[in-house]
């Protein structure tokens, strides 16, 4: 279920995504009166899930869910319409028109691509507002992964600053590490201020951490569920329970337990528990795989206290926009660092199991819009990479012809498409191969 509904929330935001893409090609094209053959949800090689013609336009949607596609007469694409091309130019046609007539309906796109981002987050930011955890409210510290420690991190540091300005929202905090290449990481250990120096290396090993969190948030292990066979239940703890200690040594956060207790598979173990205002103890047998079947309460706003900004429609648009514009910043950054070699990120990019897997586990439509509106600044800056087969292939050509005052040669025109196609279809297969690498580590 999980997985259909990470699938379904994927779908749907491409197609939304795609067919605001191509929506701006056809406005743009129409505007400058260019017939529009086709238009396309998904690719339809060979048949169509459903179709209808409407004046000059074919509307459908195809069956290979990879994208889409509108076909403007007179443009060499991944149509590629040899025998068009050999007919002499019509009035109609793309290649008849203006080079910056063909400039604005190739950026169409793109454009409505970053508008639409930012309409989405004008959108979250007025119905929802904006909700984050400052890391000063952080109080029990961080849960540090083994990798963090190796970095000079421990259990229970509390980050206070990233290269001495303020860390701000906790959960971003690895972003701007890895985005922003952090050199220093000030934290408070033991009640005193200090800095922890992030070695060269890091960058590269966090990227490809493979844990669900390099840095987590630490929270007292307090019962919130039992599984349906659960031995703690069993030998009397409650829901509320607060665990302190095992086999008489103290631990009062959840990630000291859950270490803790792999030690002891298969055996029998003293949990320590605060009920209200008593100290009990129970005997409770482990797991052969270390679980003794509770799990902790791990609802923020129960442990936390949370900041909310609530917007109004005038305050939402230009935090809306400087939201996006944010983002499409951070993406920047992440395509630097995977043409950086000394990084090795482009080992970690992934295909469609990567974008799902970003999706929540439930629908959650803030959740969805967020995610949507990123990824139409994702779809944005990729098209617009000059690459043949790419928008920005074509935007490459029309520049160098603004330039120049020369056409590119049609043949020109169609390797480069070939090339181009084939350099995606390449990019498409290695970030689907990380996928599946990733799925047997």
């Amino acid at each position: 279920m999980v997985i259909l509904t990470k699938a379904a929330q994927l779908i749907l935001s491409l197609s939304i995504l795609v067919v605001f893409h191509e929506l701006g090609h056809y406005i743009a094209a129409r505007i400058f009166k260019v017939r529009v053959e086709s238009f396309y949800l998904f690719f339809n090689p060979w048949f169509s899930i459903y179709k209808f013609k409407y004046g000059e336009t074919t509307y459908g949607i195809g069956w290979l869910p990879l994208g889409g596609y509108v076909k403007i007469a007179g443009m060499i694409d991944e149509s590629l319409d040899r025998e068009q091309m050999k007919q002499p130019p019509q009035p109609y046609e793309f290649r008849s028109k203006p080079a910056w007539q063909r400039l604005i309906i190739m950026i169409g796109g793109v454009t409505v691509n970053i508008i639409l981002a930012f309409l989405i987050y004008i959108a979250v930011l007025t119905t929802w507002g904006e909700q984050y955890l400052p890391a000063e409210e952080v109080k029990y510290g961080i849960a540090a992964s083994p990798l963090a420690q190796e970095m000079g991190l421990m259990n229970g540091d509390r980050i206070m600053a990233l290269d001495g300005k303020p860390a701000g929202d906790f959960y971003k905090i690895p972003v701007r590490i890895i985005l922003d290449e952090v050199k220093t990481i000030t934290v408070i250990r033991d009640e005193k201020e200090m800095d922890v120096n992030i070695p060269d290396d890091f960058i590269t090993k966090i990227l490809q951490y493979r844990q669900p969190d390099f840095i987590g948030v630490r929270i007292p292990f307090q019962i919130n569920d039992f599984t349906p066979e659960s031995s703690a239940k069993e030998a009397g703890l409650q829901k509320g329970d607060i665990i302190i200690s095992l086999n008489e040594q103290h631990l009062p956060y959840f990630d000291e337990f859950r270490n803790a207790i792999q030690r002891y598979k298969s055996q029998t173990v003293n949990i320590g528990v605060l009920r209200q205002s008593d100290t009990l103890s129970y005997s409770v047998p482990v797991s052969a795989e270390g679980f003794i079947g509770v799990a902790p309460v791990s609802q923020l706003d129960k442990l936390f206290t949370l900041k909310t900004k609530q917007y109004n429609i005038i305050q939402a648009i230009p935090a809306g926009i400087s939201k996006g514009y944010y983002q499409l910043g951070n993406y920047l950054k992440q395509l630097k660092l995977l043409f950086s070699p000394k990084t090795k990120a482009y080992e970690s990019v992934g295909g469609f199991i990567t974008i799902g897997s970003i999706f929540p586990s439930v629908w959650i439509w803030q959740a969805f819009w967020e995610l949507t509106a990123f990824l139409s600044i994702m779809l944005a800056v990729i098209n617009i990479l000059p690459i043949p087969a790419l928008d920005g292939g074509h935007v490459l050509f029309l520049m160098y012809e603004v330039i120049t005052g020369r056409k590119p040669h049609d043949k020109v025109l169609e390797f480069a498409q070939i090339i181009g196609m084939m350099l995606l279809l390449l990019i498409l297969i290695l970030a689907n191969a990380n996928d599946i690498r990733n799925l047997f580590r």
